[in-house]
Protein backbone atom coordinates (compact mmCIF):
# COMPACT_ATOMS: atom_id res chain seq x y z
CA UNK A 1 0.00 0.00 0.00
CA UNK A 2 3.01 2.44 -0.20
CA UNK A 3 5.79 2.86 -2.92
CA UNK A 4 7.69 4.56 0.45
CA UNK A 5 11.39 3.78 -0.44
CA UNK A 6 11.44 3.39 3.75
CA UNK A 7 8.72 0.66 5.14
CA UNK A 8 7.47 0.78 9.28
CA UNK A 9 6.30 -2.30 10.05
CA UNK A 10 4.22 -1.73 13.84
CA UNK A 11 1.68 -3.85 15.67
CA UNK A 12 -1.56 -2.70 16.08
CA UNK A 13 -1.29 -2.29 19.79
CA UNK A 14 1.85 -0.38 19.54
CA UNK A 15 2.62 3.31 19.33
CA UNK A 16 6.19 5.56 18.43
CA UNK A 17 7.18 6.58 22.00
CA UNK A 18 10.10 9.25 20.42
CA UNK A 19 9.95 11.75 18.07
CA UNK A 20 13.75 10.98 17.22
CA UNK A 21 13.41 6.94 15.96
CA UNK A 22 13.12 8.56 12.37
CA UNK A 23 16.20 10.49 12.65
CA UNK A 24 18.65 7.46 14.18
CA UNK A 25 17.04 5.12 11.36
CA UNK A 26 18.02 7.86 8.60
CA UNK A 27 21.34 8.25 10.25
CA UNK A 28 21.95 4.42 9.95
CA UNK A 29 20.94 4.48 6.77
CA UNK A 30 23.19 7.30 5.72
CA UNK A 31 26.10 5.43 7.22
CA UNK A 32 25.72 2.56 5.59
CA UNK A 33 24.71 4.11 2.10
CA UNK A 34 28.15 2.68 1.01
CA UNK A 35 26.92 -0.44 1.72
CA UNK A 36 24.18 -1.72 -0.06
CA UNK A 37 23.50 -5.12 2.25
CA UNK A 38 22.32 -3.28 4.97
CA UNK A 39 18.22 -3.99 4.60
CA UNK A 40 16.58 -3.37 7.77
CA UNK A 41 16.93 -1.39 10.93
CA UNK A 42 15.41 -3.46 14.06
CA UNK A 43 14.16 -1.85 17.93
CA UNK A 44 14.15 -4.10 20.50
CA UNK A 45 10.17 -4.64 21.47
CA UNK A 46 9.39 -2.32 25.10
CA UNK A 47 5.96 -2.58 26.25
CA UNK A 48 4.28 -0.35 28.95
CA UNK A 49 1.76 -1.59 31.98
CA UNK A 50 4.71 -4.28 32.77
CA UNK A 51 3.80 -5.24 36.59
CA UNK A 52 6.64 -5.21 39.13
CA UNK A 53 7.55 -8.88 38.96
CA UNK A 54 6.67 -9.02 34.70
CA UNK A 55 5.05 -12.28 36.21
CA UNK A 56 4.57 -13.60 32.56
CA UNK A 57 7.76 -12.98 31.15
CA UNK A 58 6.71 -10.70 28.89
CA UNK A 59 10.35 -8.46 28.50
CA UNK A 60 11.67 -12.00 26.36
CA UNK A 61 14.89 -9.87 26.94
CA UNK A 62 17.04 -12.52 25.52
CA UNK A 63 14.72 -12.70 22.35
CA UNK A 64 14.61 -8.62 22.27
CA UNK A 65 17.72 -7.91 23.84
CA UNK A 66 20.59 -10.32 24.50
CA UNK A 67 20.50 -12.45 21.39
CA UNK A 68 20.15 -9.07 19.16
CA UNK A 69 23.25 -7.77 20.56
CA UNK A 70 24.77 -10.43 19.78
CA UNK A 71 23.04 -11.48 16.48
CA UNK A 72 24.28 -7.47 15.34
CA UNK A 73 28.16 -8.86 15.94
CA UNK A 74 27.36 -11.03 12.94
CA UNK A 75 25.13 -10.13 10.20
CA UNK A 76 22.45 -8.63 12.57
CA UNK A 77 19.37 -9.26 14.37
CA UNK A 78 16.52 -11.23 13.16
CA UNK A 79 13.27 -9.59 12.78
CA UNK A 80 10.97 -9.68 15.07
CA UNK A 81 7.22 -8.40 13.68
CA UNK A 82 7.43 -4.94 14.76
CA UNK A 83 9.48 -2.04 15.52
CA UNK A 84 11.31 -2.60 12.09
CA UNK A 85 12.18 0.10 9.22
CA UNK A 86 12.95 -1.56 6.15
CA UNK A 87 14.39 -0.88 2.75
CA UNK A 88 11.57 -1.35 0.38
CA UNK A 89 13.99 -2.92 -1.80
CA UNK A 90 14.88 -5.94 0.43
CA UNK A 91 11.08 -7.02 -0.76
CA UNK A 92 12.73 -7.62 -3.79
CA UNK A 93 15.81 -9.91 -4.23
CA UNK A 94 18.72 -10.47 -2.72
CA UNK A 95 21.09 -7.11 -2.44
CA UNK A 96 23.20 -8.40 -5.60
CA UNK A 97 20.30 -10.22 -7.70
CA UNK A 98 17.16 -7.81 -8.17
CA UNK A 99 13.84 -10.05 -8.97
CA UNK A 100 11.57 -8.11 -11.25
CA UNK A 101 8.08 -8.03 -9.73
CA UNK A 102 5.33 -9.44 -12.14
CA UNK A 103 3.23 -6.40 -12.03
CA UNK A 104 5.77 -3.00 -12.08
CA UNK A 105 3.32 -1.02 -10.50
CA UNK A 106 5.17 -2.78 -7.36
CA UNK A 107 8.41 -2.10 -8.19
CA UNK A 108 10.59 -0.67 -5.71
CA UNK A 109 11.80 2.27 -8.05
CA UNK A 110 8.19 2.91 -9.27
CA UNK A 111 7.24 6.72 -9.08
CA UNK A 112 3.87 7.50 -8.92
CA UNK A 113 3.40 11.51 -10.83
CA UNK A 114 -0.64 11.30 -10.18
CA UNK A 115 -2.30 12.78 -7.26
CA UNK A 116 -3.17 10.34 -4.52
CA UNK A 117 -6.85 11.08 -4.76
CA UNK A 118 -7.15 10.50 -8.43
CA UNK A 119 -9.06 7.63 -10.13
CA UNK A 120 -6.52 5.52 -11.00
CA UNK A 121 -4.39 5.51 -7.52
CA UNK A 122 -7.38 4.92 -5.63
CA UNK A 123 -7.68 2.08 -8.29
CA UNK A 124 -4.62 0.83 -7.45
CA UNK A 125 -4.63 1.12 -3.99
CA UNK A 126 -7.85 -1.19 -4.28
CA UNK A 127 -5.98 -3.54 -5.81
CA UNK A 128 -3.21 -4.30 -4.02
CA UNK A 129 -5.79 -4.21 -0.56
CA UNK A 130 -7.95 -7.13 -1.77
CA UNK A 131 -4.40 -9.52 -2.61
CA UNK A 132 -5.71 -10.57 -5.42
CA UNK A 133 -2.59 -9.35 -7.03
CA UNK A 134 -0.32 -12.31 -5.37
CA UNK A 135 -2.06 -14.92 -7.28
CA UNK A 136 0.28 -16.95 -9.33
CA UNK A 137 3.28 -14.72 -8.68
CA UNK A 138 6.58 -15.05 -6.80
CA UNK A 139 5.34 -12.74 -3.56
CA UNK A 140 5.47 -14.50 -0.78
CA UNK A 141 8.05 -17.32 -1.91
CA UNK A 142 10.75 -15.40 -3.29
CA UNK A 143 9.22 -11.45 -2.94
CA UNK A 144 7.89 -9.63 -0.42
CA UNK A 145 7.06 -11.25 3.36
CA UNK A 146 7.61 -14.53 3.34
CA UNK A 147 4.44 -17.10 3.51
CA UNK A 148 4.65 -20.63 4.74
CA UNK A 149 5.32 -20.70 8.31
CA UNK A 150 2.44 -19.09 11.36
CA UNK A 151 6.11 -16.93 12.17
CA UNK A 152 6.33 -15.04 9.15
CA UNK A 153 8.31 -12.10 11.07
CA UNK A 154 10.89 -14.60 11.99
CA UNK A 155 10.64 -16.76 8.39
CA UNK A 156 11.32 -12.96 6.97
CA UNK A 157 14.30 -12.28 8.70
CA UNK A 158 15.55 -15.35 8.50
CA UNK A 159 15.24 -15.86 4.74
CA UNK A 160 16.54 -12.21 3.64
CA UNK A 161 19.39 -12.51 5.65
CA UNK A 162 19.96 -16.00 3.62
CA UNK A 163 19.52 -14.26 0.44
CA UNK A 164 22.56 -11.95 1.53
CA UNK A 165 21.11 -8.58 3.32
CA UNK A 166 22.12 -7.36 6.66
CA UNK A 167 20.26 -5.44 9.71
CA UNK A 168 20.92 -3.34 12.60
CA UNK A 169 19.94 -3.29 15.70
CA UNK A 170 18.85 0.12 17.55
CA UNK A 171 18.43 0.33 20.87
CA UNK A 172 17.99 3.59 22.26
CA UNK A 173 17.37 4.88 26.30
CA UNK A 174 14.25 5.84 25.51
CA UNK A 175 12.14 3.04 23.66
CA UNK A 176 10.94 4.22 20.81
CA UNK A 177 7.99 1.75 20.34
CA UNK A 178 5.61 0.95 23.63
CA UNK A 179 2.84 -1.89 23.41
CA UNK A 180 0.52 -3.87 25.67
CA UNK A 181 0.86 -7.33 26.54
CA UNK A 182 -1.64 -9.89 27.51
CA UNK A 183 -2.66 -9.92 30.95
CA UNK A 184 -3.84 -13.36 31.15
CA UNK A 185 -1.62 -16.73 31.43
CA UNK A 186 -3.92 -18.55 28.65
CA UNK A 187 -3.50 -15.91 26.29
CA UNK A 188 0.41 -16.20 26.89
CA UNK A 189 0.20 -19.63 26.74
CA UNK A 190 -1.77 -19.65 23.45
CA UNK A 191 1.03 -16.68 21.75
CA UNK A 192 3.62 -19.30 22.59
CA UNK A 193 2.25 -22.14 21.07
CA UNK A 194 1.61 -20.48 17.74
CA UNK A 195 5.31 -19.22 17.89
CA UNK A 196 6.08 -23.06 18.74
CA UNK A 197 3.98 -23.77 15.65
CA UNK A 198 5.52 -21.79 12.92
CA UNK A 199 9.44 -22.50 14.44
CA UNK A 200 8.88 -25.90 13.86
CA UNK A 201 7.07 -25.35 10.45
CA UNK A 202 10.65 -23.74 9.27
CA UNK A 203 13.01 -26.51 11.16
CA UNK A 204 11.48 -29.02 9.40
CA UNK A 205 11.12 -27.45 6.04
CA UNK A 206 13.81 -27.34 2.72
CA UNK A 207 14.92 -23.98 4.53
CA UNK A 208 15.91 -25.19 8.29
CA UNK A 209 18.54 -23.26 9.68
CA UNK A 210 20.70 -26.22 10.56
CA UNK A 211 20.82 -27.43 6.27
CA UNK A 212 20.21 -23.88 4.32
CA UNK A 213 21.02 -21.82 6.73
CA UNK A 214 24.43 -23.01 7.35
CA UNK A 215 25.41 -23.42 3.65
CA UNK A 216 23.29 -19.62 3.24
CA UNK A 217 24.51 -17.55 5.94
CA UNK A 218 27.45 -19.71 8.01
CA UNK A 219 27.13 -21.80 11.13
CA UNK A 220 27.63 -19.01 13.98
CA UNK A 221 24.63 -16.63 12.14
CA UNK A 222 22.87 -20.65 11.02
CA UNK A 223 23.66 -21.35 14.87
CA UNK A 224 21.52 -18.12 16.01
CA UNK A 225 18.60 -18.97 14.20
CA UNK A 226 18.68 -22.88 14.88
CA UNK A 227 18.43 -21.12 18.80
CA UNK A 228 14.71 -19.74 18.12
CA UNK A 229 13.60 -22.56 15.30
CA UNK A 230 13.92 -25.78 17.46
CA UNK A 231 12.80 -23.77 21.05
CA UNK A 232 9.64 -26.53 21.57
CA UNK A 233 11.94 -29.35 21.65
CA UNK A 234 12.83 -28.08 25.15
CA UNK A 235 9.60 -29.48 26.17
CA UNK A 236 11.02 -33.40 26.16
CA UNK A 237 13.68 -32.41 28.72
CA UNK A 238 11.40 -30.19 31.05
CA UNK A 239 8.50 -32.50 30.59
CA UNK A 240 11.12 -35.46 31.97
CA UNK A 241 12.23 -33.69 34.60
CA UNK A 242 8.94 -31.98 35.69
CA UNK A 243 7.77 -36.32 36.61
CA UNK A 244 10.33 -38.64 36.14
CA UNK A 245 12.18 -37.63 39.56
CA UNK A 246 9.33 -36.87 41.57
CA UNK A 247 7.47 -40.44 40.79
CA UNK A 248 10.50 -42.24 41.40
CA UNK A 249 11.01 -40.70 44.63
CA UNK A 250 7.67 -41.30 45.40
CA UNK A 251 8.16 -44.86 44.82
CA UNK A 252 11.27 -44.84 46.42
CA UNK A 253 13.34 -45.58 43.66
CA UNK A 254 16.40 -43.37 43.94
CA UNK A 255 17.82 -42.39 39.93
CA UNK A 256 21.06 -40.08 40.64
CA UNK A 257 24.33 -41.02 41.87
CA UNK A 258 25.23 -40.32 45.64
CA UNK A 259 27.51 -38.05 45.02
CA UNK A 260 26.63 -35.96 41.61
CA UNK A 261 27.77 -32.87 40.03
CA UNK A 262 23.96 -32.21 39.37
CA UNK A 263 23.28 -29.53 42.07
CA UNK A 264 26.52 -27.68 41.37
CA UNK A 265 25.59 -27.56 37.56
CA UNK A 266 22.49 -26.56 38.20
CA UNK A 267 22.98 -23.94 40.07
CA UNK A 268 26.04 -22.83 38.43
CA UNK A 269 23.71 -22.90 35.57
CA UNK A 270 21.25 -20.60 37.03
CA UNK A 271 23.47 -18.10 38.60
CA UNK A 272 24.94 -17.51 35.09
CA UNK A 273 21.55 -17.15 33.60
CA UNK A 274 20.08 -14.65 36.53
CA UNK A 275 23.70 -12.69 36.17
CA UNK A 276 23.44 -12.27 32.14
CA UNK A 277 19.44 -11.20 32.65
CA UNK A 278 20.49 -8.38 35.48
CA UNK A 279 23.28 -7.13 33.22
CA UNK A 280 20.24 -6.99 29.95
CA UNK A 281 18.67 -3.97 32.59
CA UNK A 282 16.96 -6.67 34.59
CA UNK A 283 16.21 -7.16 37.94
CA UNK A 284 16.19 -10.54 40.22
CA UNK A 285 12.41 -10.48 40.69
CA UNK A 286 11.87 -10.65 37.17
CA UNK A 287 14.62 -13.37 36.38
CA UNK A 288 13.05 -15.50 38.55
CA UNK A 289 9.49 -14.40 36.58
CA UNK A 290 11.67 -15.16 33.13
CA UNK A 291 12.58 -18.49 34.65
CA UNK A 292 9.11 -20.06 35.83
CA UNK A 293 7.36 -19.27 32.72
CA UNK A 294 10.50 -20.99 30.44
CA UNK A 295 9.42 -24.35 32.87
CA UNK A 296 5.53 -23.52 31.78
CA UNK A 297 6.20 -22.80 28.51
CA UNK A 298 7.82 -25.92 28.32
CA UNK A 299 5.12 -28.02 30.06
CA UNK A 300 2.17 -26.36 27.97
CA UNK A 301 2.75 -23.88 25.02
CA UNK A 302 5.93 -26.07 23.89
CA UNK A 303 4.88 -29.43 24.51
CA UNK A 304 1.09 -28.44 22.82
CA UNK A 305 2.32 -26.67 19.66
CA UNK A 306 5.15 -29.93 19.14
CA UNK A 307 1.76 -32.00 19.33
CA UNK A 308 -0.44 -29.73 17.28
CA UNK A 309 2.52 -29.57 14.50
CA UNK A 310 2.92 -33.38 14.57
CA UNK A 311 -0.56 -34.01 13.86
CA UNK A 312 -0.92 -31.27 11.53
CA UNK A 313 1.92 -32.99 9.24
CA UNK A 314 0.23 -36.23 9.65
CA UNK A 315 -2.94 -34.74 8.17
CA UNK A 316 -5.16 -34.70 11.72
CA UNK A 317 -7.54 -31.79 12.48
CA UNK A 318 -6.00 -28.98 14.05
CA UNK A 319 -7.10 -25.85 15.87
CA UNK A 320 -7.27 -22.58 13.70
CA UNK A 321 -5.23 -19.43 13.85
CA UNK A 322 -5.86 -17.26 17.51
CA UNK A 323 -5.32 -13.55 17.83
CA UNK A 324 -3.54 -13.34 21.15
CA UNK A 325 -5.92 -11.26 23.12
CA UNK A 326 -4.58 -7.93 24.97
CA UNK A 327 -8.09 -6.48 25.93
CA UNK A 328 -7.51 -4.57 29.42
CA UNK A 329 -10.77 -6.05 31.85
CA UNK A 330 -10.30 -3.91 34.88
CA UNK A 331 -10.91 -6.57 37.30
CA UNK A 332 -8.39 -8.94 35.44
CA UNK A 333 -6.17 -5.61 35.12
CA UNK A 334 -6.27 -5.13 38.89
CA UNK A 335 -5.28 -8.60 39.67
CA UNK A 336 -2.03 -8.55 37.17
CA UNK A 337 -0.60 -5.37 38.81
CA UNK A 338 -0.98 -7.36 42.03
CA UNK A 339 0.90 -10.31 40.78
CA UNK A 340 -1.72 -12.96 40.34
CA UNK A 341 -1.40 -15.45 37.26
CA UNK A 342 -5.01 -15.03 35.79
CA UNK A 343 -6.47 -18.75 34.91
CA UNK A 344 -9.96 -18.15 34.61
CA UNK A 345 -10.77 -20.58 31.44
CA UNK A 346 -10.31 -24.13 31.77
CA UNK A 347 -7.75 -24.62 29.47
CA UNK A 348 -6.44 -28.27 28.60
CA UNK A 349 -2.80 -26.72 28.56
CA UNK A 350 -3.37 -26.01 32.23
CA UNK A 351 -3.76 -29.57 32.63
CA UNK A 352 0.00 -30.66 32.40
CA UNK A 353 1.04 -27.46 35.19
CA UNK A 354 -1.19 -28.68 37.62
CA UNK A 355 -0.44 -31.90 37.39
CA UNK A 356 3.23 -31.07 37.89
CA UNK A 357 2.39 -28.88 40.65
CA UNK A 358 0.36 -31.67 42.36
CA UNK A 359 2.55 -34.39 41.84
CA UNK A 360 6.44 -32.19 42.80
CA UNK A 361 4.19 -31.56 46.30
CA UNK A 362 3.32 -35.39 46.76
CA UNK A 363 7.04 -36.15 46.20
CA UNK A 364 8.67 -33.19 48.38
CA UNK A 365 6.61 -34.31 51.40
CA UNK A 366 6.86 -37.68 50.40
CA UNK A 367 10.41 -37.81 49.84
CA UNK A 368 10.87 -36.16 53.45
CA UNK A 369 8.95 -38.75 55.02
CA UNK A 370 10.75 -41.62 53.05
CA UNK A 371 14.44 -40.49 54.61
CA UNK A 372 12.87 -39.94 58.10
CA UNK A 373 12.18 -43.45 58.11
CA UNK A 374 14.63 -45.45 56.22
CA UNK A 375 17.12 -42.87 55.83
CA UNK A 376 19.34 -42.61 52.77
CA UNK A 377 19.02 -38.87 52.11
CA UNK A 378 21.95 -38.50 49.92
CA UNK A 379 20.83 -41.03 47.66
CA UNK A 380 17.47 -39.16 47.37
CA UNK A 381 18.96 -35.55 47.64
CA UNK A 382 18.82 -34.61 43.76
CA UNK A 383 14.80 -35.76 43.74
CA UNK A 384 14.02 -33.99 46.68
CA UNK A 385 15.74 -31.00 45.69
CA UNK A 386 14.14 -30.88 41.73
CA UNK A 387 10.45 -31.57 43.88
CA UNK A 388 11.32 -28.81 46.13
CA UNK A 389 12.38 -26.44 43.05
CA UNK A 390 9.36 -27.47 41.17
CA UNK A 391 7.06 -26.82 44.38
CA UNK A 392 8.48 -23.19 44.58
CA UNK A 393 7.80 -22.99 40.90
CA UNK A 394 3.94 -23.88 41.60
CA UNK A 395 3.26 -21.29 44.45
CA UNK A 396 1.01 -19.34 42.05
CA UNK A 397 -0.81 -22.34 41.27
CA UNK A 398 -1.15 -23.89 44.66
CA UNK A 399 -2.89 -20.65 45.82
CA UNK A 400 -4.99 -20.54 42.59
CA UNK A 401 -6.26 -23.87 43.14
CA UNK A 402 -6.82 -23.65 47.12
CA UNK A 403 -6.65 -20.38 48.20
CA UNK A 404 -8.54 -18.10 45.79
CA UNK A 405 -12.09 -17.37 44.73
CA UNK A 406 -12.22 -15.02 42.15
CA UNK A 407 -12.65 -15.17 38.96
CA UNK A 408 -8.99 -15.94 37.62
CA UNK A 409 -9.24 -18.86 39.88
CA UNK A 410 -8.09 -22.34 38.53
CA UNK A 411 -11.07 -23.76 37.60
CA UNK A 412 -12.46 -26.92 39.72
CA UNK A 413 -12.46 -29.13 36.71
CA UNK A 414 -8.85 -28.58 35.75
CA UNK A 415 -7.72 -29.17 39.22
CA UNK A 416 -9.70 -32.12 39.53
CA UNK A 417 -9.09 -33.70 36.29
CA UNK A 418 -5.13 -33.30 37.36
CA UNK A 419 -5.76 -34.86 40.58
CA UNK A 420 -7.53 -37.52 38.75
CA UNK A 421 -4.45 -38.03 35.90
CA UNK A 422 -1.44 -37.73 38.83
CA UNK A 423 -3.52 -40.64 40.66
CA UNK A 424 -3.32 -42.84 37.45
CA UNK A 425 0.50 -42.08 36.80
CA UNK A 426 1.19 -43.13 39.85
CA UNK A 427 -1.19 -46.12 39.59
CA UNK A 428 0.62 -47.26 36.38
CA UNK A 429 4.42 -46.39 37.67
CA UNK A 430 3.23 -48.65 40.69
CA UNK A 431 1.89 -51.99 38.89
CA UNK A 432 4.88 -51.80 36.66
CA UNK A 433 7.89 -52.28 39.66
CA UNK A 434 5.54 -54.45 41.07
CA UNK A 435 5.63 -56.47 37.61
CA UNK A 436 9.21 -56.23 37.72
Amino acid sequence: MTNSPIILTLDCDMYSNDPLTVQRVLCYLAVNSGNPNCGYIQFPQRYHGLNKSDIYASEHKRLFLANPIGMDGLNGPNYVGTGCFFRRRVFFGGPFSYIDPENRDLDPNHIVDKPINSKEVLGLAHHFASCNYENQTNWGSKLGFRYGSLVEDYYTGYRLQCEGWRSVFCDPKRPAFLGDVPISLNDVLSQTKRWSIGLLEVSFSKYSPITFGVKAMGILMAQAYAHYAFWPVWSIPITIYAFAPSLALLLGIPIFPKFSLYAFLFLGAYVQDCLDFISARGTFQRWWSDQRLWLIRGLSSFLFGSIEYTSKRLGMATHGFNVTSKVMDNEQSKRYNQGMFEFGVASPMFVPLAMAAILNLAAFLGGFVLVLKEGGFDRFFMQIFIAGFGVLNSLPFYEAMVLRSDKGKMPMKTTITSILLVGILYGICLLCTIVK
